[in-house]
């Protein structure tokens, strides 16, 4: 995930976006953290479902691949 800092600086500019307006460099700086963000969010996530095993009803795994 993103670093502290990071983190805290996106919720920093969401407040700011919700109580007024974000000038074209808050906006811009808010656009790549959350890209960011969203970047590592996936990959974290699609590694979690790669790690996903099923057992079938023979008891035997199976590791579906992601698509």
């Amino acid at each position: 995930m993103l670093s502290k800092e990071k983190m805290k600086r996106l919720n920093e500019l969401a407040r700011k976006a919700k109580k007024e307006s974000l000038n074209n460099e808050e906006k811009e700086e808010q656009r790549l953290l959350r890209d960011e963000y969203l970047a590592k969010f996936r990959n974290h996530f699609k590694k979690r479902l790669e790690n996903i095993v099923f057992v079938d009803e023979n008891g035997n795994e199976v590791k579906k691949p992601i698509q």
